[in-house]
């Protein structure tokens, strides 16, 4: 059933029954699961204030888990009768029922005569409503590259609340790069400290130590965010070469090299010498050495150590320089050395050339949403050999593409991306041959050439990041699953974000909403809309 009046949820929830009148939360006490009620209470105090939250509030907002009930991260959450409960089929599903809760809170006119100014007769109320919900794709991400400009510790926590407050449980972190190796290697110091001291635009970089990797690790985990870590190989390595220059071949400079960096009034690289600009493929570690592979088994077994998640990304894209040839040889090697950590690899779909990719290994494909054949066969690849996908199109996933010609932020080679055209896709669609069930789910990259702070990030991302949550969460054939409802959604939504400090590009909503409402397209194949149990 569509709903006239669909409350401002994004993702948009499986079931949604409305009523008519609404569960005010003046006065409001939080029972159930200790660790949520630790993390909604300290949200609710920021938007209530302090005196609205006792052990003796009127409105009880009752938070459980029900291990019965349906599939993994799902939950129930009924608002009515001045009471509210949430119940989540799991830890992370209980968690995921609070963003809901948030994203329904309204604020309304002081009743009573009551002080404006009270904490407690602010007017905040929850709608009267029934909703059941679960997620489509087991994998919600995020990427934010932290490589080619940094970002410090407290700025990623950030990161991870606006993506959670959207329902993403992956955090790719794009550690190492070009421009600056941003994690500290006991066993290979220098990759930090001389590999870390600039960025993308000649800026003071950075790292993050072993304890700086910890902290991200439990504000994420306390979230039910997972971090991918990603180690960028065997290309987009110079930044090894400024501490270990033995390891690094000089820069296989292209005429599309020349020419870019003459377009963008860039330098080109040099061995040895940090590198300020946003050219590729020119940098490669030396494949036939084999100090080069001591040095990558040291890297990713410290980094799977610091990481609990079940994933460790190796990179794999843009090796322009590299033979075809190198490039399998190297990364065979490089796919067991991650197999042996315990984790399961992770690859851009360039991987998937090699015949010898190792088995199981989960290939992330970042091509056009109509893919070249060479690009398809590639992503195939991966699910032959017992893999799955995730999918980050680039004309449609890249949140740092720009969503208008005149945006100040942002890189255009993927094509432009206004908010509609990042919301009118579906994962199941893109690579026709691959059964929906080898999909993982998909994730929207940023890459920050162009982003040097959390604001700009916030300026590219919000609102285009919310249609990527819609798409990985919510039902492809949903009943608010339009452009029409979701545009309206987010428009609702602007406010709230605004309100918490996030720097929303505005002229995003100008898309025409009375457009052709039509649903998002269907794919070719059967099986289009897999359930949350077929993705579990």
């Amino acid at each position: 059933m569509v709903l006239h009046d669909a409350p401002s949820l994004i993702p948009f929830p499986s079931s949604v029954q409305l009523g008519e009148g609404s569960v005010p939360l003046g006065s409001v006490r939080l029972t159930g699961d200790p660790d949520t009620v630790a993390l909604l209470g300290a949200e609710l105090e920021a938007l209530l204030g302090h005196e609205a939250l006792s052990d003796t509030g009127a409105t009880e907002i009752a938070l459980g888990i029900d291990a019965t009930r349906g599939s993994a991260e799902g939950y129930a959450l009924d608002a009515g009768a001045g009471r509210i409960r949430i119940a989540g089929h799991d830890a992370a599903g209980l968690f995921y029922g609070t963003r809901t809760l948030l994203q329904l809170l309204r604020r309304g006119e002081p009743s009573g005569g009551a002080d404006p100014e009270g904490p407690a007769a602010t007017g905040w109320s929850a709608p009267e409503i029934r909703i059941e919900d679960a997620p489509r794709f087991r994998y919600r991400g995020v990427m934010l590259d932290v490589a080619r400009h940094f970002f410090a510790v407290a700025d990623v926590e950030r990161w991870i609340d606006r993506a959670t407050a959207l329902k993403y449980n992956h955090l790719h972190l794009h550690l190492t790069d070009d421009q600056g190796w941003r994690i500290r290697i006991d066993a290979w110091p220098q990759l930090t400290g001389a590999g870390s001291g600039s960025d993308a635009t000649g800026g003071p970089g950075g790292f993050y130590t072993k304890d700086d990797i910890r902290e991200i690790v439990a504000y994420a985990a306390a979230r039910h965010m997972t971090l991918v870590p990603e180690i960028d190989l065997p290309g987009h390595t110079h930044a090894i070469g400024l501490g270990y220059p033995d390891l690094v071949e000089l820069p296989a400079i292209t005429e599309a090299n020349i020419a870019e960096a003459a377009a963008l009034d860039q330098p080109l690289p040099e061995h040895g010498v940090p590198y300020a600009a946003w050219g590729v493929g020119h940098s490669s570690v030396k494949i036939h050495e084999e100090r080069t592979y001591d040095l990558i088994r040291d890297v990713l077994a410290e980094v799977a150590e610091l990481m609990p998640g079940p994933y460790l990304h190796i990179g794999g894209d843009e090796c322009l320089g590299t033979s075809a040839a190198d490039f399998a040889l190297f990364f065979e090697r490089a796919g067991r050395l991650a197999a042996a950590t315990g984790k399961t690899p992770v690859a851009w779909h360039e991987a998937g050339a090699v015949d010898g990719l190792v088995p199981g290994m989960i290939g992330q494909y970042w091509g056009s949403v109509v893919p070249e054949e060479g690009h398809a066969a590639h992503a195939r690849r991966f699910v032959e050999r017992g893999g799955a996908l995730i999918l980050s199109p680039a004309d449609r996933a890249y949140l740092d593409m720009k969503p208008r010609a005149d945006h100040p932020r942002g890189l255009a080679w993927a094509g432009i991306v206004p908010l509609r055209t990042a919301y009118d896709w579906d994962p199941a669609a893109v690579l026709h041959d691959v059964p929906v069930t080898a999909i993982l789910g998909i994730e929207a990259p940023l890459w920050t050439e162009s982003v040097t702070t959390l604001a700009e990030a916030d300026g590219l991302a919000f609102p285009r990041i919310a249609a990527h949550a819609e798409i990985g969460w919510s039902a492809q054939n949903g009943a608010e699953r339009s452009w029409r409802s979701f545009r309206a959604r987010v428009a609702q939504l602007v406010p709230a974000w605004e309100a918490s400090g996030i720097a929303v590009d505005r002229a995003a909503l100008d898309d025409d909403p009375e457009q052709d409402d039509a649903r998002v397209p269907q794919p070719a194949h059967p099986a289009s809309a897999p359930s949350a149990e077929e993705t579990a």
